[in-house]
């Protein structure tokens, strides 16, 4: 028998309808104001995008080029939409230096990708999590146990050894009269020193000894740079980068190298007990595991060690051999420079080797360096930050969670900070305080503010250094049938931007060695 109680509305009931219709009318009502106020925010200037692309489909093999082009019609502060990713552009040194100054901190975390992005975030800048605590604690640890003025002092004898074995292998090569390969060459200089800085030898034989590694290095970078969809269309970009490799290539390599840091890590414990020499880089942050308690804010495991060092290689090797290839190659397409630059260090340098006390005395030497890195910044976009908070910046409104690039190389082609910005020209720096230590932002290839590179002292000792001894010690000629206006500056982008195809010259020995 039915209950004739059960099936009558309650008075509940009637209270309870009239709130519901109500919110619900409030919440519509506040919806449509939402959608029908003005939105007073003035964003930067934006070209006309696509559906779900946006702006992808503007983006050439070379972005830092493809957004130079773009902001000469749309301005320093340029907004794209990468896929789903909100995108500032900055490609002037005026709202550089704005950023820097004045908003540093609202812009100095990293956007955490899930495609190709997040292994090179995970290991390239100091285990490039969100800015916090623990983030101060391992640039902590960077700036005042690794890369202090007295611990890269202490790695002179290394950089001074390794480029006399360099000098000396080319040196055998000469009487060929032979091009040897120089892009190969930087590549294994800048590979062996930070070997030994940061392991204390150089590896020979197994599995992966110290040509191995590199070959593991150079195909990890290759696919760190390689383009993922994921991080721009995660719904279904996912999908385009488990059919073209891209994480099967980067599981792989590094799979291997951190088998191979695992081994260094072992090894190193087990060595370092018995070791009376100065302590390389992995001892360091060995013996700071052992020192550190439960309450700090970072533990320094393993897994710590292996990813700060990671990070060392990824960021140091492919850069400061990038940068003694676009010295030389600036050289030999401008004798008149070349020429200058020898009779400095030959004049200067009575002995068959340039020290690292001696390079203070070769100032046209910086000049050259400075107008390389100008023209050939090693990352032309740098790393991509994340806005934290809301700002201005040149007048526009900059909202939370966009991603935000320098285009450092645009701002070394401006016309408003360089006079005929193209040319190799040094002597601009002549009585110039501009350097490249991220207070000019006419020049930041390294960055400025909180994500300044902080093995840039030691990165640089190592270029300055190669490129003085292979000026004194050699004469450099072109391959027959190559004149300076016909060599290849093409680039090929990754995570640095380098010579696409290898450089190759034929060196001559000369009468100061």
């Amino acid at each position: 028998m039915l209950n004739v109680d059960r099936m009558m509305p309650t008075n509940d009931f009637f209270i309870w309808v009239p709130l519901l219709f109500l919110c619900s009318s409030l919440l519509l009502l506040k919806t449509i104001r939402k959608h029908s106020k003005p939105n007073n925010k003035l964003l930067p200037p934006t070209p006309p995008k696509l559906p779900l692309l946006g702006h992808l489909h503007l983006l050439g093999s070379l972005p830092h080029r493809s957004f130079t082009k773009l902001s000469k019609k749309y301005g320093p502060v340029m907004l794209l939409q990468l896929g789903s990713v909100p995108t500032i552009v900055i490609s002037s040194a005026a709202a550089a230096r704005e950023l820097f100054k004045f908003h540093d901190l609202a812009s100095c975390s990293r956007p955490l990708l899930t495609g190709s992005g997040r292994f090179s975030y995970n290991f390239l800048d100091l285990n490039l999590s969100p800015y916090g605590e623990r983030w101060r604690e391992l640039r902590k640890i960077c700036m005042l146990q690794l890369f202090t003025a007295r611990r890269v002092q202490s790695f002179q004898e290394i950089r001074e050894e390794e480029v006399g074995r360099l000098v000396n292998s080319i040196s055998q090569s000469s009487s060929s009269s032979a091009p040897i390969d120089l892009s190969k060459k930087s590549y294994s200089l800048t590979a062996n020193v930070t070997t030994r800085i940061a392991f204390g030898s150089i590896f020979s034989g197994g599995k992966l000894d110290n040509e191995n590694l590199q070959h593991v290095m150079r195909r990890a970078v290759a696919a760190i740079g390689s383009f993922s969809m994921t991080d721009f269309i995660p719904s279904f970009g996912w999908i385009i980068d488990r059919l073209n490799g891209v994480h099967g290539r980067l599981e792989k390599s590094f799979g291997e190298m951190d088998a191979f840091f695992q081994n260094v890590v072992d090894n190193r414990i087990n060595f370092k007990e018995s070791s009376k020499n100065e302590e390389n880089i992995v001892d360091v942050l060995l013996r700071m595991g052992r020192e550190s308690s439960e309450s700090d804010v970072l533990q320094v495991t393993k897994d710590c060690v292996k990813a700060l060092i990671m990070d060392i290689f990824l960021a140091g090797v492919e850069t400061g051999a990038s940068n003694i290839v676009w010295v030389l190659i600036e050289l030999v397409r401008n004798p008149r420079v070349m020429k200058k630059l020898q009779d400095e260090i030959r004049s200067c340098i009575k002995e068959n080797s340039v020290k690292e006390i001696d390079l203070k005395k070769l100032e046209y030497l910086k000049m050259v360096v400075k107008e390389v890195l100008r023209l050939h910044p090693p990352a032309p976009l740098l790393l991509p930050r994340e806005t934290i908070c809301p700002f201005k910046l040149n007048g526009y409104d900059i909202n939370p969670k966009a991603h935000l690039y320098i285009n450092v190389w645009a701002i070394g082609q401006d016309p408003q900070s360089w006079t005929d910005p193209e040319e190799f020209f040094p002597e601009r720096f002549i009585e110039s305080n501009i350097d490249y230590k991220g207070q000019n932002f006419e020049l930041i290839p390294f960055g400025s503010g909180r994500r300044i590179c902080p093995g840039m002292n030691m990165a640089m000792l190592t270029v300055e250094l190669a490129v003085a001894n292979l000026l004194l010690c050699f004469d450099w000629k072109l391959p027959d049938g190559i004149k300076e206006e016909d060599v290849d500056v093409d680039e090929d982008v990754g995570v640095t931007v380098t010579k696409k195809s290898p450089l190759k010259l034929i060196p001559v020995l000369s009468t100061n060695f």
